[in-house]
C-alpha cells in the first residue's frame, strides 16, 4: 500500500503541546482515536490501496480548538495521479524508428532531386559558358553568401571556431577545391552521365590510398569488390562514344582528391563540436578563398566577359537565372549531405551516395538525350554495383575496428 500524508502546517503552542505530553503519560484513554463505524454498504473498496492526502482530528488537540486542527481525506487508487516515468513503450519505439525511417527518406530524396538538379543546370551552363574555374568559384561564393546571412539573421546559429579549427580544415579545403574544379572541367568536356560513371569508381581510390598512405587493411570481400568497380568504369570509358581525355582525367583527379578530403576531414575533425551543415559552410569558406587566385590566373576576367557577352547573346536573359540556379543547388545539396550524415551511419550514406549517382545518370542521360550503347550501360551498371559491394564488405571492416 501506498500512502501520502499532507499535513496543512499545523501549529502547536507550549500549552498544547504540555497537554499532549499528559495525555501520553496519563490516562490512555485520553489519546483514544476516534472510533469509526462504517454503514453496513459502505462505497469503499478495501481491495484497492488507500492514499491520505490530509489528516483531521486525530485527537492531538482539544476539540474547542478546531482553527489547529487539520482535516483527512482518502481516496481510492483509481483516482490517484500517474507515477512519470520515461518508458519507451514498444508504440512508442515503434514510432520513433519509423519518424527516423521517415526522417532519412526525406533527407536521401531531398539530397539526390537537388544533385539532379545541379547537374543539370551545371551542365546547361557550361554548353554555353566553358569557364569551369568561374563556375566552380561562382558555386562556392553563392553558398558562403547564404550561409553568411543565415547567421546574420538567426537563421542558423554561427558555429563557434578558432584558429585551430581553420588549420585543421585548410588541407580538407584544398582537396575539396581541388575535386569541384575538377570534377566541373570533366563535365565541361564530356557527358554528365560519363562524369559519374568514372566518379564511382571513388572506392578504389579509397581503398588505394588508404593502404599505401594510412597503412589500413581490408578483408578479401572489399578487394574483391574493387575489381567490378575499375572492370566496369573501363569498359564505359572505352565504349564512351564522345570520349574525351580532359573529361576522363578530370574525374579521376576529382576522385583522388575527395579520397584525400575525407581522409583528412576525419583525422581533423575528431573531437570538433561543429554541426554538418556549419562544418561545409565553413569548408566552403575557406575553398572560396583557395580558389579565387587560382580561378583568375588560369581564366582571367577578359576571358569570363568576353564569355558571358556570347552566352547572354545565345541563351538571353535566363542564363543568369541557369548561373544561379547551379550555384544554390551545388550548395543545398551539399549542405543536405553533410547534415545527414549526423543523422544516418556512413554505410547507409554510402549506398545512398550509390543510389544518388544513378540518379543522376539516368535522369542526364534522358533530359540531354545522350547517345550510349548497350555495351556502355553494362559497363555503368558493372561499376555501380561494384560500389554497392564495397559498401557491404566495408562493413564488416568498420564493425571489426570498433
Amino acid at each position: 500500500m501506498i500512502s501520502s500524508v499532507r499535513l496543512r502546517n499545523p501549529t502547536f503552542t507550549s500549552a498544547q503541546f504540555l497537554s499532549t505530553q499528559k495525555c501520553s503519560l496519563g490516562k490512555a484513554e485520553c489519546c483514544s482515536l476516534p472510533n469509526i463505524q462504517y454503514p453496513k454498504q459502505s462505497m469503499l473498496c478495501f481491495h484497492k490501496p488507500l492514499h491520505i492526502s490530509s489528516a483531521e482530528s486525530f485527537a492531538l488537540v482539544a476539540k474547542t480548538q478546531k482553527r489547529d486542527s487539520t482535516r483527512c481525506e482518502a481516496y481510492e487508487a483509481d483516482r490517484s495521479r500517474p507515477i512519470e516515468i520515461n518508458i519507451d513503450l514498444p508504440d512508442q519505439q515503434a514510432r520513433k524508428e519509423t519518424a527516423q525511417t521517415l526522417r532519412i527518406s526525406v533527407y536521401f530524396a531531398t539530397w539526390w532531386a537537388l544533385n539532379v538538379v545541379f547537374n543539370i543546370y551545371n551542365k546547361k551552363v557550361l554548353n554555353v559558358f566553358p569557364f569551369p574555374w568561374l563556375t566552380s568559384t561562382l558555386s562556392l561564393a553563392t553558398g558562403s553568401l547564404m550561409m553568411l546571412i543565415s547567421w546574420a539573421v538567426g537563421i542558423a546559429e554561427a558555429p563557434k571556431t578558432d584558429m585551430d579549427f581553420w588549420k585543421i580544415l585548410f588541407p580538407v579545403a584544398v582537396a575539396h577545391s581541388i575535386g569541384h574544379v575538377a570534377a566541373t572541367v570533366s563535365m565541361a568536356n564530356v557527358a554528365v552521365s560519363f562524369t559519374h560513371i568514372i566518379k564511382s569508381g571513388e572506392p578504389a581510390f579509397s581503398v588505394l590510398v588508404s593502404r599505401l598512405f594510412l597503412g589500413e587493411t581490408f578483408p578479401t570481400s572489399v578487394y574483391l569488390s574493387l575489381l567490378p568497380i575499375i572492370g566496369g568504369c573501363a569498359l564505359a570509358a572505352v565504349t564512351e562514344i564522345n570520349f574525351n581525355m580532359i573529361g576522363f582525367m578530370g574525374a579521376m583527379i576529382s576522385n583522388l582528391a575527395f579520397v584525400f578530403r575525407n581522409i583528412f576531414s576525419k583525422k581533423g575533425m575528431k573531437g570538433k563540436s561543429v554541426s554538418g551543415m556549419n562544418y561545409y559552410a565553413c569548408l566552403s569558406m575557406l575553398s572560396l578563398l583557395i580558389l579565387i587566385p587560382f580561378a583568375i590566373a588560369v581564366e582571367g576576367p577578359q576571358a569570363w566577359a568576353a564569355g558571358w557577352k556570347t552566352a547572354l547573346a545565345q541563351i538571353g536573359p535566363n542564363f543568369v537565372w541557369w548561373v544561379a540556379a547551379q550555384s544554390i543547388f551545388y550548395h543545398l545539396y551539399n549542405q543536405v549531405s553533410y547534415m545527414s550524415l549526423d543523422q544516418i551511419s556512413p554505410l547507409t550514406f554510402s549506398i545512398g551516395n550509390t543510389m544518388k549517382r544513378i540518379s543522376v545518370i539516368v535522369s542526364s542521360i534522358i533530359i540531354f538525350r545522350t547517345p550510349i550503347q548497350p555495351v556502355n550501360c553494362l559497363g555503368a551498371a558493372i561499376a555501380i554495383f561494384g560500389t554497392f559491394l564495397y559498401s557491404q564488405g566495408n562493413k564488416g571492416n568498420k564493425s571489426s575496428k570498433k
